[in-house]
């Protein structure tokens, strides 16, 4: 026995503005709305919105009974693997985003720009 399962063709024949829709309409338009606030908040919102792909991989695999965690997906993604603090922190100073400074047998990092900011303003 073959079971081949077809899929129904587009559009759809049947009406889509009905009137249930239609009334679900103003709640849909307002969470919208609501959304679109709360991303205008957010400095850059292509770092939330460029996750949604990875998020939905992650989902479908765990479909599939393949588990794994958001951390592994984004460095998988930055081809990154999982750097202890310290190198993390010489990477930056090397890159020139902190300042390296050492004081006895300890090093400090510090955002240079900011701490100049931070300086003029106080």
């Amino acid at each position: 026995m073959s079971l081949t399962w077809q899929p129904n063709l587009l559009p759809p024949s049947g009406e889509l503005e009905t009137r249930a829709v239609l009334k679900k309409l103003p709640a849909a338009r307002a969470a919208l709305a609501e959304l679109k606030g709360i991303v205008a908040t957010i400095p850059n919102e292509s770092i939330l919105l460029d996750t949604l792909p990875l998020q939905e991989a992650k989902d479908s695999s765990a479909v599939e009974n393949i588990i794994t965690t958001h951390d592994e997906l984004f460095q998988a993604e930055l081809k990154v693997s999982r750097p202890t603090a310290a190198s993390y922190l010489n990477q930056l100073a090397a890159d020139g985003l902190l300042v390296k400074h050492r004081l006895a047998t300890t090093n400090y990092y510090v955002n240079q720009p900011l701490f100049e900011l931070l300086a003029r303003l106080g």
